[in-house]
């Protein structure tokens, strides 16, 4: 995977030095590392996300006390979500 990753992508040697190092970490500590190198290709937080996510719980819990929508079980779920989008 990695010499493909270095042909493909024509890495620096420092780079090359850093993949090479990683990969020598075993499964958790790379999907850390991959996790923050994503995180840093964020832009910056979203100040009005919280209040928008807030916002937003409350008007499904509000749906649902009121009984307007009906919660759906895992299964039923996974199973559409494996037919239209999975195309399972």
């Amino acid at each position: 995977m990695a010499g493909s990753m270095t042909q493909c992508c024509h890495m620096t040697k420092t780079t090359e030095t850093v993949l090479a190092e990683a990969l020598q970490l075993d499964a958790k500590e790379r999907a850390e590392l991959a996790s923050e190198l994503i995180a840093s290709l964020d832009g910056p937080p979203d100040p009005d996300a919280s209040t928008a996510w807030t916002e937003e719980i409350k008007r499904r819990v509000a749906a649902l006390e009121a009984g307007t929508i009906a919660l759906e079980s895992w299964d039923d779920v996974r199973r559409r979500i494996e037919r239209d989008i999975l195309g399972r």
